[in-house]
């Protein structure tokens, strides 16, 4: 029997090769209905779905769902990013976006990225160009040149920009890969 998380990775595999899926597991159900794939959890309903028959391959997954990390995680593997904000059924957009080579992307509230800066921190400061750190704005990877943390706000500065986020806010970044 798969896990939950083998299960929303192998659903989300089967989406990106365009397959009708049919999975299940105590928690977990996920199946084809009228050209989309759709994936419910025991108790909240519908937490993933992708349309198979669209032009662009796309995900919606619920942001409120328990299994949320592991959703984000899934899509972020397969190269599928979070864009916009989410609608008024809590779902997130993931749209697929070319990750740079030699980078991990991640999918995590902007706290995360935080803690990691300060593993960074030393040899980023110390470099003309730091590339160790991306964070997507504006459509393009940009490289992270500072982090300060004030009364919740996390201020992320960039070559052209400062962006303001909350602690808890989801963010999408990439690190280099060791």
């Amino acid at each position: 029997m798969l896990s939950n998380s083998e299960l929303i990775q192998t659903f989300v595999r089967q989406s990106c090769e365009q397959q009708e899926v049919l999975l299940a597991n105590p928690e977990l159900r996920a199946e084809s209905v009228c050209g989309a794939n759709q994936l419910f959890a025991k108790g909240e309903g519908l937490i993933l779905t992708s349309r198979l028959v669209a032009a662009s391959l796309q995900f919606s997954a619920k942001c409120s769902s328990s299994h949320w990390n592991e959703l984000a995680a899934a899509l972020v593997e397969q190269s599928f990013l979070m864009v916009g904000e989410p609608d008024q059924r809590h779902f997130y957009t993931f749209q697929y976006d070319k990750i740079p080579q030699g980078y991990q992307p991640h999918c995590t509230e902007s706290v995360m990225l935080w803690r990691s800066w300060w593993k960074y921190r030393q040899r980023i400061v110390q470099v003309t160009l730091p590339k160790d750190l991306l964070i997507r704005t504006r459509n393009t990877w940009y490289p992270i040149r500072n982090l300060g943390l004030s009364d919740g706000i996390l201020f992320v500065q960039t070559f052209g920009s400062e962006i303001q986020l909350h602690t808890s806010d989801l963010v999408i970044w990439l690190s280099k890969k060791a």
